[in-house]
């Protein structure tokens, strides 16, 4: 599996789903680091094997006036020093092709977003640089079109990747998510549920994205039953001031009883 060629990942011998998280943009240094220490403790106290996520730069926004990040290399330089301060794989996500190789010289995974994972430069590009490539599947697209994303990765001589659900469009301000997809999209390469992407509710009238984070503990629960390898949850010590997505994600600590609940789940399911 994708996850297993990681050779920093913790735990990496666990039976346990893995967890991609983290802040949604990289905001500052502190806040980067007081987060990646909170969820390091938490992986060690639940054997979930861990990759510290944050975004250098927030390309896909609806205003003109939204954060977009701190400036590409002061954010990539702070993921690097998350990594190696704690010994953990890092991700962030990247929008155009010179991206790629930029990235990947801070980071150990690359995130292709949703709206990009038909573009085929930016998967052969990501996919060349040799880090794992995580695909987020598009919100207009079915489970069984991801097995022609990830064959443009690993027709391009990488086998490190894995597909992230986060939902279908459903209506103009909504998303859901069909969990019949999972079983589907795991016969082509490991899926992980983006749970608090997958409760957004985007394109509000005031150009900021809505979110249901009360439904997060329902959407992980339900991934994990149905056999995700993996969760992906954006978390900040106070989402309502975070810069961005504050909306939909959850508050750091609430994640130690929820991943409780969800190591459980997986005990009970494997």
């Amino acid at each position: 599996m994708m996850i297993q060629q990681l050779d920093k990942i913790h735990h990496k011998d666990s039976e346990n789903f893995f967890l991609i998280a983290g802040p949604c943009a990289i905001e500052s240094e502190d806040t980067a680091m007081r987060i990646a220490e909170e969820i390091v403790r938490l992986s060690d106290k639940y054997k979930v094997p861990y990759i510290f996520k944050g975004s250098f730069k927030k390309a896909n926004r609806s205003r003109v006036d939204s954060f977009t990040g701190i400036g590409d290399e002061k954010a990539l330089e702070i993921l690097a020093k998350v990594g190696e301060k704690f010994n953990i794989p890092t991700t962030t996500d990247i929008h155009e092709n010179e991206h790629a190789a930029l990235a990947a010289q801070y980071v150990d995974v690359l995130q292709i977003p949703a709206f990009l994972v038909r573009q085929t430069d930016l998967l052969v590009a990501a996919a060349k640089t040799g880090k794992a490539v995580t695909l987020k599947k598009g919100q207009f697209l079915s489970p069984e079109a991801m097995k022609f994303a990830v064959g443009k990765v690993t027709d391009s001589g990488n086998d490190k990747v894995a597909i992230i659900e986060r939902g279908n469009s459903f209506g103009y301000t909504d998303l859901v998510v069909d969990f019949r997809g999972i079983p589907t999209m795991r016969q082509y390469a490991p899926v992980i549920m983006d749970v608090t992407h997958s409760l957004q509710q985007p394109n509000q009238e005031s150009g900021v994205t809505g979110g249901r984070p009360e439904l997060i503990e329902t959407i992980a629960k339900a991934a994990i039953a149905v056999g995700a390898d993996g969760l992906f949850i954006e978390t900040h010590p106070d989402p309502a001031c975070a810069k961005s997505d504050g909306a939909n994600m959850l508050r750091l600590d609430l994640l130690d009883p929820l991943l409780q609940k969800l190591t459980r789940i997986r005990e009970a399911v494997i």
